[in-house]
Parts: structure tokens; C-alpha cells; sequence
């Protein structure tokens, strides 16, 4: 391995991989199956946040993530401990999951593109595969280093790391989610800055807020005391006592 994560859609037509609607044989995408890279299933992802299998319309024609267990490649190291269900073919034997992670594949709650000056919306777990790709720069961004071969330390992360969504409701035509892995959605959708925390080892930090200003208060002047009228008694005493207290003069005397 080259330290190379390389992201593969687990395909679009649910558990039979096919758009020929008498298939009933359960059937894996290749190269997702492959062990050597990150196999990603599809979603549905709603206005209000919930998040589901993407294949509630399959049986109308829709398209629905691709998911199950293969009959070429064994069981890899990192799926060991996994509760893998059993291949839904009579007599196969236990084989690699797929697919490892999922994000919204749905093209009613897809991706908004613009091709040759035309918007639109698309879909597909082809679209998903790009998505943890682009995903998976921002990791090594935030690490500083390539974080290298992701498939495998997805699977090493602790349930308390909250990393992952789990999707535990809808089918592909033929598997259905449930708790932990599960061969629509394998371990889950992406919570980015959760899975950047987890690989750093560092608990994932709250949005600070700026610090509030407190309100400043306007200096207040001290009240002015209005001025005291005086009445005519006391200004008629005053100056009477201004007269006393003034020496008289004397008649000047003199001499012949």
C-alpha cells in the first residue's frame, strides 16, 4: 500500500448490483469490494437533518445504494469484531463487507451542479466517493501529514469518538441498517470536524463565542441645588448689622 486512501461508490442498484429488475442474485460492486480501498454506500439525507438508507424508491424504479457481502475477497483485518451478516445468496460463506461508509447519495436530496452552463441536481454514491475524497484533504490539512490508509483506523475509532452517523433505518432491496455496521451505509455518514478530533487524538473544540461587552454607563452629574432665595426679613437684618459693625467717624478738631 502506498498510504493512499482511494474512495470507490458501492454502486447505485441496490443488494443485486443490477438494473435488470428479475436479478435477485446478491451482488457487490468491484473495486468497492476491494480490501485495499474505502467502499462508499449511499444515503438519504433530509431538510431536518434525518438521515436514511438511500433506496426507498427502488421497488418504483429508483436507484439505491450498493452494499452486501462478497464472494471473492475474504473478510479483511479491519472487519474483524464486525457483526457481518450473512451473504443473502444460499450457501456463500462469510466474505468482505461492503460498503465501509456512506454520505447522501440520493439525487432528491443530492448535489447541486452546473454542466455546460445548465444547473441541476445529481446523485449516486458516484457522487459520494468525491465527497469523502474531498473530505479526506481536509483532514490531512488539519493533521499537518496524509493520514494515509483510512479504511482501516475508521474501524479502530471508539464509539465515544462520535465520529459517525449511524443510519440504522432503511434498505437496499435486501439488507437492512441497523445498529453498528451494516451493508447500506457500513459504519456510517461523516461528521467532519468530530473525525478530524478523533484522529488528532484531541476532543473536538466548541464555537467560541466573542465575549459579550458590557453595557457602558453614561457619567452622571452630581444634581445642582438651586440657589436659596432669601427673604426680606433676613436681608433687611443683615444690613442693619452691617451698620453697627461700622466704626463712626470722629469730628476733626483744629488748632487756632
Amino acid at each position: 500500500m502506498l498510504g493512499v486512501t482511494i474512495c470507490v461508490a458501492a454502486g447505485d442498484n441496490g443488494y443485486t448490483d443490477s438494473t435488470d429488475a428479475t436479478v435477485k442474485t446478491a451482488s457487490v460492486d468491484f473495486p468497492a469490494s476491494s480490501p485495499n480501498v474505502l467502499a462508499c454506500g449511499g444515503t438519504r439525507l433530509l431538510a431536518d437533518g434525518t438521515e436514511t438508507v438511500w433506496g426507498a424508491l427502488l421497488s418504483k424504479g429508483g436507484g439505491a445504494t450498493g452494499g452486501g457481502i462478497s464472494s471473492v475477497f475474504p473478510v479483511p483485518a479491519f472487519q474483524n469484531g464486525v457483526h457481518l451478516p450473512p451473504s443473502l445468496n444460499p450457501g456463500a460463506g462469510a466474505g468482505r463487507g461492503v460498503p465501509d461508509i456512506a454520505a447522501d447519495a440520493d439525487p432528491q436530496s443530492g448535489y447541486q451542479i452546473l454542466v455546460d452552463g445548465q444547473p441541476g441536481v445529481v446523485g449516486g454514491t458516484s457522487a459520494v466517493a468525491p465527497l469523502w475524497a474531498a473530505l479526506i484533504a481536509i483532514l490531512n490539512q488539519g493533521l499537518g501529514k496524509s493520514v494515509g490508509f483510512l479504511t482501516p483506523q475508521l474501524y479502530q475509532l471508539p464509539a465515544t469518538a462520535q465520529a459517525l452517523k449511524d443510519i440504522t433505518i432503511g434498505d437496499n432491496g435486501g439488507y437492512h441498517a441497523g445498529p453498528g455496521w451494516d451493508a447500506c451505509t457500513g459504519l456510517g455518514s461523516p461528521i467532519g470536524s468530530a473525525l478530524l478530533a478523533a484522529l488528532t487524538g484531541k476532543a473536538p473544540s466548541a464555537p467560541t463565542k466573542p465575549p459579550a461587552k458590557k453595557p457602558t454607563k453614561k457619567p452622571t452629574k452630581p444634581p445642582t441645588k438651586p440657589p436659596v432665595k432669601k427673604s426680606a426679613k433676613q436681608t433687611s437684618v443683615k444690613k442693619s448689622a452691617k451698620k453697627l459693625a461700622s466704626p463712626k467717624k470722629r469730628p476733626s478738631t483744629r488748632r487756632a
